[in-house]
């Protein structure tokens, strides 16, 4: 269609406002309520194919049900000559794209943005309605440019797969998360990771994955996420930093639960921010005894919420072997002083090893735990056989060197020196 045509009697079709990959918005007049609206028409390419028809029409429905200020509304559904219409609010045109073009936005700005972006989609998403295509384009200054409306619901979907009966993806890849590349069914998380890097893009001013052609766009954003936010942007305050790298998260259990998780978060609750979104293995409930609204979560950082157990399980084997030498090392040197001490003590007494200092068994030689014990010399003397009562003849006591005194002129006979 082109020039004003006219559209069932009563929109006057203008210039197109946009293409997109199922449809083309066009500018047009309301002849009967005298206002301007904007329409979106049908692919002619698709309009042959009864089946996706009739889910463009379930779509309009859909998005036509949902009312709030950061929605644009839909005001018509409509077939005129075989192609299907939808008639919505019409903007003035300038979207969030044209904004962030310009330069990165402040972290106030970014916070404003996605409070108003959340609450639209915690409203769709409660309808049972999926974007499917959030991106900077498809959100749209108000009139007084004071707020933000969430637009494009016309590609939105009531869950199901994420592919179209041709084959394609449904949305523009660059802000697909990595499950919805590698083709798993649409799902809340996928809304909440494209507004993760929406934000993520409006505070640097340029896109979060560069790449310059798909297939190399695809891998970034499943094999190589970008740093997180944080590390390129100093001035980002914590929890707005960890609200981003959460959503951006490449597990979408560990994304927020829901639009309304990810807005309490983003007000400072810490409870939303580091709860576990939905049932995690054990790794996830490592983040709620944080109690403080800062860094990010188990991503990483948060996030990554890895310290808890899976590192323990790694290397608690190892720990446990570790301790165990050390307490056999322990004990074996507790009993070899003990039998050095004879007196005392079972050595199985002594099995902690927090009280013993780490040292090798060898420790008798160099410690002499024992009582008063004389020098080497007085521990021969038991060995002469001094008390015998029988007294050679005193000829053989002239060889005090032999025995056990000094030469100091006082031997041990019978006090005489001979």
């Amino acid at each position: 269609m082109t020039g004003h045509e006219m559209l069932v009697g009563r929109y006057e079709l203008r210039d197109t406002l946009g293409l997109g990959g199922m449809a083309e918005v066009r500018d047009a007049w309301d002849t009967r309520l005298d206002r301007a609206v904007a329409v979106k028409l049908l692919h002619p390419s698709l309009r042959a194919q009864p089946d996706v028809r009739g889910r463009f029409e379930a779509e309009a429905r859909s998005a036509a049900a949902l009312t709030h200020p950061n929605i644009v509304a839909v005001h018509d559904y409509g077939e005129d000559d075989g192609t299907p219409f939808i008639v919505m609010e019409r903007l003035p045109g300038r979207t969030l794209g044209d904004v962030i073009d310009e330069g990165p936005l402040s972290p106030a700005q970014v916070r404003a943005m996605l409070d108003e972006v959340l609450a639209a989609l915690e409203v769709a998403h409660a309808a049972g309605v999926l974007h499917r295509d959030i991106k900077p384009g498809n959100i749209l200054l108000s009139a007084d440019a004071n707020s933000l409306k969430v637009a494009d619901f016309g590609i939105a979907k009531t869950g199901g797969a994420a592919l179209t009966l041709t084959g394609q993806l449904v949305g523009t890849l660059a802000y697909m998360s990595p499950e919805r590349v590698m083709g798993a069914p649409a799902s809340v998380a996928d809304d909440l990771y494209a507004v993760g890097v929406m934000a993520y893009e409006a505070l640097l001013g340029r896109r979060a994955f560069p790449q310059d052609n798909p297939a190399a766009v695809a891998r970034a954003i499943v094999d190589d996420p970008p740093p997180p936010v944080a590390a390129l942007r100093a001035d980002v305050d914590s929890v707005l930093a960890g609200v981003i790298d959460r959503a951006m998260t490449r597990d979408p259990r560990q994304r927020f639960a829901g639009a309304k998780q990810m807005r309490s978060a983003l007000a400072g609750d810490p409870g939303a921010l580091f709860t576990t979104p939905v049932a995690m293995p054990v790794a996830m409930p490592v983040m709620q005894p944080i109690t403080a609204p800062v860094g990010p979560p188990i991503t990483r950082t948060f996030a990554t919420p890895t310290a808890g157990v899976p590192k323990r399980s790694s290397r608690s084997p190892r720990a446990r072997a570790v301790a165990g030498a050390a307490a056999v090392l322990a004990a074996f040197a507790v009993a070899v002083v003990a039998l050095a001490m004879d007196p005392f003590s079972p050595a199985p007494a002594q099995k902690p090893v927090s009280t013993s200092a780490p040292v090798p068994p060898p420790l008798p030689p160099t410690t002499p735990p024992p009582p008063p014990t004389p020098p080497p010399p007085p521990t021969m003397a038991p060995v002469v056989e001094q008390p015998q009562p029988v007294a050679p003849p005193k000829n053989e006591m002239k060889k005090p060197e032999k025995g056990p005194g000094h030469n100091n002129g006082k031997g041990n006979g019978n006090g005489k020196r001979g």
